[in-house]
């Protein structure tokens, strides 16, 4: 993805509120089924990790991005904002 969609997707994200919180359980399937229908709904989501541990965070978004094919667009504090196209629309 070009620098410059990112940016257009960042902007875009900073009206959203999170749809998706990750809390003591971590990534679960039921997230990620949570996860993988935000994307088809909204192709654009903010995910909410409850972890004080930075490394943590930046390895569950990692993941989810690779489970979801989805597109990792930036990470402010506990929030993570991903990109998913949806090829219906």
């Amino acid at each position: 993805m070009l620098t410059a969609d990112k940016k257009k997707l960042r902007a875009k994200a900073h009206s959203l509120k999170p749809v998706i919180m990750i809390g003591q359980s971590g990534l679960t399937e039921a997230v990620l089924s949570e996860i993988e229908l935000a994307l088809d709904n909204h192709e654009l989501i903010k995910v909410k990790i409850q972890s004080d541990d930075r490394d943590l965070r930046n390895q569950i978004g990692t993941e989810i991005c690779l489970k979801t094919e989805a597109e990792f667009i930036q990470s402010i504090g506990k929030i993570i904002v991903i990109y998913r196209k949806n090829p219906e629309n």
